[in-house]
């Protein structure tokens, strides 16, 4: 269920049967909501909020819920930051407690910043190291052209370098407002008990934002081709696609596992590794914002094999735009998207992030049961659509990095 306290934050709660409690806040603020001046700011922020708050320390924060066997987590999107911890269910008082101590009162130390800008500048270095990650990154610039959405999470060195502790407290103020916070919590524990402790522990003044996000602006295709000091070519290919509130959503994840999923069955994987031998691997996937998507395809070869990669991937693409799914592989596709989703369900730490997400920016969860049925209402001849649209040649972006001659 959703609650919301007084002051605006809400709190998710989910009863389940299970030895520990996994619990956190949700904040709808990530690399999105940067100004012009504050690429990277938000995850820097992230990294801050653990160094010091107004009774505790770094290494007093760490240790808290380390040494009764608990653990402390974070991360960053381009939407929102998560702060979390997962504890045995007799400690989840002290993990709700420290939880609020790091996001109402962190001190962002200054004297620690200069330590985490070191830290994000080699996690920059390691992730320019890495081809088959930075090219999504500059996928996105492509996707979202002068958009704060297109900025990659970790900034540069040139932002970096330029923050002070005031600059990031000016985000925490503009961002981290109670109307924009969601508290979750999944474990073997009642709505009144949890109830009571978020009520202890986040007595803080309503806050509500005060500025929107940017719309984002029209999209235009491209076709760039960088050179990269990599032994493989690397490329990544096309299009915007739907948002998290969209009813084609469930119907395009479909289109998506059926085309380039998970699954080593996926007609791109059969077409490319499996008939052909000419990639290791190679796959779709899809990214949900909250008012648009991305709808990607990855993969990586030998540059001779290029030309024969591209050929058969737009091959399958005609195919799905031009001939309905057979009502038998429509049925197994849908049989294996439920299966994964069952299974998915079963990592708790994923399902309650993912529950998280959907649920700060919804404010309400789908039911299993309702999800699955909306999934055998899928037909064919929606999926043809969605395809002629999401795959059509003259919407696609597309990204090439080649190994240096």
């Amino acid at each position: 269920m959703i609650y919301t306290l007084k002051n605006g934050i809400r709190l998710l709660h989910i009863k389940a049967v299970s030895p520990v409690v996994y619990c956190g806040f949700a904040i709808n603020a990530g690399t999105r909501d940067e100004l012009e001046n504050e690429h990277g700011i938000a995850h820097l922020v992230e990294h801050l909020l653990f160094k010091g708050t107004k009774k505790r320390n770094s290494w007093q924060i760490i240790d808290r819920l380390e040494a009764v066997g608990g653990e402390l987590d974070a991360y960053t999107t381009k939407e929102e930051t998560f702060i979390y911890s997962i504890v045995q269910q007799k400690y989840c008082e002290r993990a709700v407690e420290l939880l609020s101590d790091i996001v109402f009162n962190s001190t962002l130390p200054p004297n620690e910043l200069e330590k985490e800008k070191t830290v994000v500048l080699d996690e920059i270095q390691s992730y320019n190291d890495s081809p088959s990650e930075l090219i999504f990154d500059e996928f996105e610039e492509l996707i979202f052209s002068n958009s704060p959405l297109g900025r990659n999470i970790l900034g540069t060195e040139n932002s970096l370098k330029k923050f002070s502790s005031n600059d990031l407290q000016k985000f925490v103020n503009r961002c981290y407002t109670t109307d924009n916070i969601l508290f979750f919590v999944y474990g073997n524990i009642s709505f009144e008990k949890i109830l009571k402790l978020v009520e202890k522990y986040f007595d803080v003044p309503s806050s509500q934002r005060s500025f929107q996000r940017n719309s984002l602006k029209n999209y235009f295709p491209q076709n760039i081709e960088t050179n990269k000091d990599t032994y493989q070519t690397h490329c990544l290919i096309g299009n915007r696609a739907s948002h998290l509130k969209d009813k084609k959503r469930l119907a395009q994840v479909l289109l998506n596992n059926i085309l380039g999923g998970p699954l080593l069955s996926s007609r791109l994987n059969l077409a490319l590794r499996e008939r052909n031998g000419l990639v290791y691997s190679i796959d779709s996937s899809l990214t949900p914002y909250t008012d648009t998507g991305v709808w990607s395809i990855y993969f990586g070869c030998d540059k001779d094999n290029f030309e024969k990669c591209t050929k058969l991937i737009y091959k399958e693409l005609d195919i799905l735009q031009n001939k309905e799914i057979s009502e038998k592989e429509l049925k197994k596709a849908k049989k294996q998207f439920a299966g994964q989703l069952l299974i998915s369900y079963q990592n708790k730490e994923n399902y309650i992030l993912a529950a998280a997400k959907m649920a700060l920016h919804l404010n309400f969860l789908e039911t299993q049961e309702k999800i699955l049925e909306k999934i055998n209402q899928i037909t064919a001849q929606e999926l043809q659509s969605i395809a002629q649209d999401l795959f059509d040649i003259e919407k696609l972006t597309v990204l090439k990095f080649v190994a240096l001659p």
